[in-house]
């Protein structure tokens, strides 16, 4: 996707200074096409990266809609901020751009969901690896049936984090863990390319650490069309089969050529995120050779172009590619992993 070089830059406010939203700061000035209104954030450190950015401040996302009045605003702030900041946003007739988890709860996103019908206000939830050129190419061999019926998926989520991490009191504590902060990733891209789970079985462990929060984790996924999945979850496990490392969507992490999610069907499997498809060339027969054919992507920041796609959005040009529905459903499934281990029991997920 590229921008409109033709029409003016979409105005962008930013509500929250923190890791995400300079994130989003630095990707805005670096795009033709968008334009960076400001930042809102009632810490010094905010209006330090607002001075630094060369932008305007302001302490509260009320005060910055009003005097900055852009066209779209980003709300990257605490999650618990996610639904009242983004309603005030709709409230004001600005599209929100929320980033994820969408809510604390379903209920809260529920809110949203029902406040976003009724303005007719758009709201794109920022789970990113929907923009990526290779889960898209995925989505578009699963839709023209190369892999035949979806059978099953595995998704890996593997990594260590530093001690340092956990200096954040919060980080130790229930909401904080690996399963809300991070596999909620890999349960949207599960759902986007697989379609809707309709029940959830888990188990999760805090033995390596023993904090209040998990640090390991797996589930086993019933999705509506039948297919089932599996998957593995640790902070505490010095691995590379996770997403962000072999996917290279941050120079932060350093890339591992190695796969984190695979897809299984009647006709062909495929592996991501280096796009290998397994298939037979005739007979499908466990005695006949298997063909892997590979497919290239092209190399573009996700978050790049998210914000375009947001751009596109409040111009009217295109639809949510993740909507507020889509993300009340994202967290439903992944609040119930968290349910079923914490009871045992298996959970539906039905809205």
């Amino acid at each position: 996707m590229l921008p409109n070089t033709t029409t003016p830059p979409v105005s962008l406010l930013v509500i929250g200074a923190g890791a995400i939203g300079r994130t989003h700061m630095d990707r805005i000035q670096r795009t033709p096409g968008l334009q960076l209104a400001g930042v809102a954030d009632p810490t010094d450190a905010g209006r330090a990266v607002a001075e630094a950015a060369g932008v305007p401040w302001a302490a509260t996302h009320t005060e910055a809609l009003e005097r900055f009045r852009p066209q779209g605003a980003i709300v990257a702030t605490p999650n618990v901020l996610h639904v009242p900041q983004a309603m005030d946003c709709l409230a004001a007739g600005i599209p929100a751009l929320v980033e994820k988890p969408i809510a604390n709860t379903v209920a809260e996103a529920q809110q949203l969901v029902d406040a976003q019908a009724r303005t007719g206000i758009a709201v794109l939830v920022g789970h990113h690896r929907r923009h990526n050129p290779i889960t898209q190419q995925a989505w578009q061999q699963i839709q023209l049936g190369h892999l035949g019926r979806l059978v099953g998926v595995n998704a890996m989520a593997c990594f260590y984090k530093p001690e340092g991490y956990f200096d954040m009191a919060w980080r130790r504590e229930p909401g904080g863990g690996p399963v809300l902060i991070n596999l909620i990733h890999e349960i949207d891209m599960l759902r986007f390319l697989c379609g809707e789970v309709e029940q959830v079985q888990a188990i999760s462990s805090n033995a390596v650490r023993g904090f209040a929060v998990e640090d390991t984790a797996a589930a086993l996924l019933r999705f509506a069309n039948g297919a089932l999945g599996t998957v593995l979850l640790s902070d505490t496990a010095v691995s590379p089969w996770i997403w962000d490392l072999c996917a290279a969507e941050q120079d932060q992490y350093p890339r591992q050529d190695v796969t984190a999610l695979h897809l299984t069907g009647t006709n062909g499997s495929l592996s991501l995120p280096d796009l290998s498809f397994w298939h037979y060339r005739g007979e499908r027969h466990w005695h006949q050779p298997l063909v892997r054919t590979q497919s290239a992507a092209h190399k573009i920041d996700p978050y790049t172009r998210q914000l375009l796609h947001f751009a596109a959005v409040i111009r009217g040009e295109e639809a949510p590619l993740c909507t507020a529905l889509d993300g009340l459903r994202t967290l439903q499934v992944t609040q119930a992993l968290l349910q079923a281990a914490a009871t045992g029991q298996s959970v539906s997920c039905t809205v």
